[in-house]
């Protein structure tokens, strides 16, 4: 199941050693919003989103193996971790403009990107706002359209009348009313990417999915290959919605270097 699978998974990673320091931290405000980030590493800039619900945290076991090469940004989107809880009703688009502007404020001219799930979904809403910033961009779980009134089921387990199920959350955010918050508006996460806007899009992307990710249907993964000017396919067997984590993480990471150091 596209969350709620990936929740089973985030569990055993909240027992990982984070002992990477940033060697910068710090909150901007944005479209009147606290938005937090980290760096790490000297190179080439490299943003990694993490999906709904989760926070920067999700990245930091691999910050080691990217930041040799990259300058990598660890961000907490909109309502998510350090960053201020959501003030308005969710948005993909707006997240996306939100990060736009932090990213201005960071300074960032050209990157590339990494995103998971809800992150992969931004990225593509970052890729239409912003079309010269993005070079190469990697969605993992993620096509960039989604609409969370398709899986009903996740509506009905997914409140904090069942926080027990989803203890881990309170180490990825600040309070229980953030939880809240982010399980409340989980009811508007509905996002669309036509095929005209499709072709639109410049940076390369590599397209990274479980084959046993119900979320994403073979369909729409077809129409987004077929009006993307530029994209890769990495179907991997036997794998839910997280697939660059657990054992297919050393082939992720290997491939993903592969696929962001290409000219």
């Amino acid at each position: 199941m596209r969350l709620l699978t990936t929740l089973l998974i985030l569990t055993l990673m909240s027992t990982l050693s984070l002992a990477q320091t940033p060697r910068k931290s710090e909150h901007v405000s944005v479209n009147g919003k606290q938005l937090y980030y980290e760096v790490y590493g000297n190179g080439k800039p490299l943003i990694m989103l993490h999906g709904y619900s989760l926070s920067s945290t999700h990245w930091k076991p691999y910050v080691e193996d990217f930041s040799t090469d990259h300058e990598v940004y660890l961000i907490d989107l909109t309502g998510h971790g350090k960053s201020e809880a959501f003030k308005e009703e969710l948005s993909i688009a707006s997240v996306a403009d939100d990060l736009s502007q932090l990213i201005k404020e960071i300074g960032i001219e050209s990157m590339d990107a990494i995103g998971f799930s809800f992150g992969g979904d931004v990225l593509y809403q970052l890729a239409l706002l912003e079309p010269e910033l993005i070079n190469s961009m990697i969605t993992i779980g993620a096509i960039g359209t989604w609409d969370v009134n398709d899986f009903p089921q996740y509506l009905d387990s997914y409140t904090f009348e069942n926080i027990d199920q989803f203890e881990w959350m309170r180490s990825s955010h600040s309070s229980d009313e953030q939880i809240k918050t982010i399980m409340e508006q989980f009811k508007n996460y509905t996002v669309l990417v036509s095929d005209e806007q499709l072709k639109t899009i410049k940076p390369e992307v590599m397209i990274m999915l479980g084959d046993d990710d119900i979320g994403i249907e073979l369909e729409e993964v077809a129409r987004v290959r077929k009006h993307l000017p530029k994209s890769d396919l990495w179907v991997l067997p036997n794998v839910p919605h997280g697939a660059h984590e657990g054992e297919n993480k050393p082939d992720f990471i290997k491939i993903a270097k592969a696929f962001l150091s290409k000219e």
